[in-house]
């Protein structure tokens, strides 16, 4: 059975009324967060821009609505085709930048997207500077999540002998607040400049009812990040937002035809923040959004975090792991199962680093014990390893955008297979 395509309306202001009821309300009341910390009292030196206020308005929307509209109700069970009215300050720019929009959002979800865009209530709440700043502009934006990439990048920027501030923007890991504060905590040790830090939430509230439940997949929650990082950079005129991710995981190459398209993530692919730019620039932002680490593997992030002063003990204690176990089961405390694929190159990150992982894992892959179910990304990922790989490989996804620099991405492909040999190799001879 599946449903008509969902229909979302966000609202200017929680609690305004919908045109019709075949359109289900959404508004900022959707999310989870302290009063302190909705999008209007964003801690911020200016005023952002009415188009980055607007693009964190539709991030926050396509989010929501993402969260909202379920994939089993489809037709195969995933594709969703998601209808969505949003408040924009100027109608026809928008207009013109929505097929920026569409393409974006069908690249990060694998969905079909029908966006409207309407006037701005009159009233509505915008963002606000801090009234009395005691700090001067940030020189620097960039996405701070607790995971190892994030945490080598932010080391590496905190130790830059300067005056001016670095401002990390992050978003509430449910069940992970305390390790996000610990790995802050731990840069803020080492740092040689100011630093402040934007955090937001991303928990969506379910709908009303009994059976009503969320969408499990989060697809679109990369733009949502990446918007709200925007919106702080455009306030205080910071031109460029780092996302940072190993170039292994940005790329993310498809270990076999199952994980292909949506079913593997492209929040921080080059096509990603190419179509990301676009609109950008589309909507009139003077912002850029990059990868710093676009061509590392996970190894070489490793070993930059170590250079940078970070000990083995604080990268072992970041979140990598696609279904942390300590969110699936209330009574496990580790933060990484061990088993999915990101978990399986942080393995071999931190081996490449520091020749051993002493992460508290829930299981090791290689474990002759565990149900066949349990080793799914193991085994596809040997086949992988054992086939040939080309530069084809890397388009035949997801196309890559006309400036990407293939031989140079191709090799980063290439190094991270053999640090994920390496892993292999570690545990063949576990077993002897």
């Amino acid at each position: 059975m599946t449903d008509a395509s969902p229909s979302f309306y966000w609202l200017s202001r929680p609690g305004a009324k919908t045109p019709h009821r075949s359109w289900q309300p959404l508004s900022d009341a959707a999310y989870w967060e302290n009063p302190n910390r909705k999008p209007d009292r964003h801690p911020l030196l200016a005023p952002p821009p009415e188009w980055a206020d607007d693009l964190l308005r539709v991030a926050r929307a396509v989010f929501a609505a993402d969260r909202h509209a379920l994939r089993e109700r489809s037709f195969d069970r995933w594709t969703r085709h998601i209808r969505l009215s949003i408040p924009v300050t100027d109608r026809e720019l928008w207009e013109r930048a929505e097929p920026h929009l569409v393409m974006l959002l069908q690249n990060m979800t694998g969905d079909l997207w029908e966006i409207f865009f309407r006037a701005l209530d009159s009233g509505t709440p915008t963002s606000e500077p801090m009234t009395a700043p005691i700090y001067e502009l940030a020189q620097e934006v960039t996405l701070f999540s607790g995971g190892l990439d994030s945490l080598s990048w932010a080391i590496q920027r905190a130790t830059v002998r300067t005056s001016r501030p670095l401002l990390f923007v992050s978003f509430d890991e449910r069940n992970f607040e305390e390790l996000q504060f610990d790995l802050y905590s731990a840069v803020e040790r080492r740092r040689e400049r100011p630093l402040r830090r934007l955090t937001q939430s991303q928990t969506v509230r379910g709908p009303k009812g009994a059976r009503a439940k969320l969408e499990r997949t989060t697809r679109s929650r990369g733009l949502l990040y990446v918007a709200t990082a925007v919106h702080a950079a455009a306030a205080e005129s910071v031109a460029v937002v780092h996302v940072p991710e190993n170039g292994q995981l940005a790329l993310n190459p498809p270990l076999s035809a199952a994980r292909s398209g949506a079913n593997s993530t492209r929040s921080v692919h080059p096509a990603t923040l190419y179509r990301l730019n676009l609109l950008i620039e589309a909507v009139g932002g003077c912002v850029r959004v990059e990868n710093p680490l676009a061509h590392q593997t996970k190894g070489e992030v490793c070993a930059a975090a170590r250079e940078s002063g970070l000990s083995q003990d604080v990268l072992e204690a970041t979140l990598s792991c696609g279904a942390p176990p300590r969110r699936q089961n209330i009574q496990s405390e580790l933060a990484n199962c061990g088993l999915c694929y990101p978990c399986l190159v942080r393995r071999s990150g931190l081996l490449h680093a520091y020749g051993t992982d002493r992460t508290p894992y829930t299981a090791d892959p290689w474990d002759p014990r565990l149900p066949h179910d349990r080793t799914g990304h193991w085994r596809a990922l040997r086949r992988w390893l054992d086939a040939p790989c080309s530069a084809i490989d890397l388009v035949t996804d997801t196309p890559l955008p006309p400036d990407a620099r293939v031989d140079t991405l191709f090799q980063v492909i290439q190094r991270g297979r053999d640090e994920l040999r390496s892993l292999l190799r570690l545990q063949r001879r576990s077993i002897e």
